[in-house]
Parts: C-alpha cells; sequence; structure tokens
C-alpha cells in the first residue's frame, strides 16, 4: 500500500487520535494502527483508511470483500453480528459495523475515515487499482483510437 505508518495507540483518545488522523487526511493514504486495549491481551490491527481515499477505493472496485469463506480459505470463520454501539473518545465517535470488521470514525457528526482490517484495505485498493488502470473515459478511448487508425499496419512497416 502507498505510504505505510505504523502507530501504536493506546486508547483512542483526542491527541492519538487527532494526530493518526491528521496524519492519513494530509497524505491522502492509509495509516496502519496498532490499538493496544487496555483490557484485552492482544493487540488490534487496523488501518486508518481517509473517507475520500475509501470512497474512490469502492468505487473502482467492482464487488466487495469476501467474507464468506468460500473465495478465500483463511476466511472460513464468519463472525456473528455484534451490537454496535457508537463509542465515544472526544471529539471522535467510533462507529463498529454490525457485521465485518470496519469501523467508521466521525468528528463532528461526520465520517472522516474508517477502519479496515488490513487484508480488506489491501484487497480493496488492489481491485480498485486494477480495475482503474483498465478504464479509459470516451475522450481518452476516442482519442486513442484516433491515433491507433494513423499508425501504419504491421505489415506496412
Amino acid at each position: 500500500m502507498g505510504i505505510q505508518i505504523d502507530v501504536v495507540v493506546g486508547y483512542p483518545i483526542n491527541d492519538e487520535m487527532e494526530r493518526v488522523l491528521g496524519m492519513a487526511e494530509a497524505v491522502g493514504e492509509p495509516v496502519t494502527v496498532t490499538f493496544m486495549w487496555e483490557a484485552r491481551k492482544e493487540a488490534e490491527r487496523a488501518v486508518l483508511v481517509p473517507a475520500a481515499t475509501l470512497a474512490l477505493w469502492e468505487h473502482w472496485a467492482p464487488t466487495a470483500f469476501p467474507t464468506s469463506g468460500v473465495e478465500e480459505g483463511d476466511r472460513a470463520v464468519v463472525e456473528e453480528p455484534e451490537l454496535a454501539h457508537p463509542a465515544e473518545f472526544g471529539a471522535f465517535t467510533l462507529f463498529r459495523r454490525r457485521v465485518g470488521r470496519r469501523t467508521a470514525v466521525a468528528r463532528e457528526g461526520v465520517v472522516v475515515a474508517e477502519l479496515l482490517d488490513p487484508d480488506e484495505a489491501h484487497w480493496l485498493q488492489e481491485k480498485a487499482r486494477t480495475v482503474r488502470q483498465g478504464f479509459m473515459d470516451p475522450k481518452q478511448k476516442a482519442a486513442f483510437e484516433e491515433f491507433l487508425a494513423r499508425q501504419a499496419s504491421p505489415g506496412d512497416q
């Protein structure tokens, strides 16, 4: 993934989240975050993706990230939906989705980023890039066809 910045956040309080979110928004690239929750022994890794970047990826990606285990061998266990109570941390509110592992990060009522599973973020970015590279808008396609029409055939060279 483009720029990768690993950040360890002990608890998503104002200063830590603002700093990480500021990095992601400033460069328009994902930031890998490791949360060290107080009540848990294991760290939780996620990728903080700015909302505009995620919207671009989702625009170009042709399908949603597979969660059924049929398409991905290591995704055999599908999580049970959990209650999605918003968690407030100063200026930020985290909205964990009931299904999947995404968490929307809102500041002053506006979603500014999402926390995604690192595998999903990588998959989504790759799918979007592949589709985008194969796309030509109508003007670009017409110009390319005109360019090809002016080229000499291989036998004439």
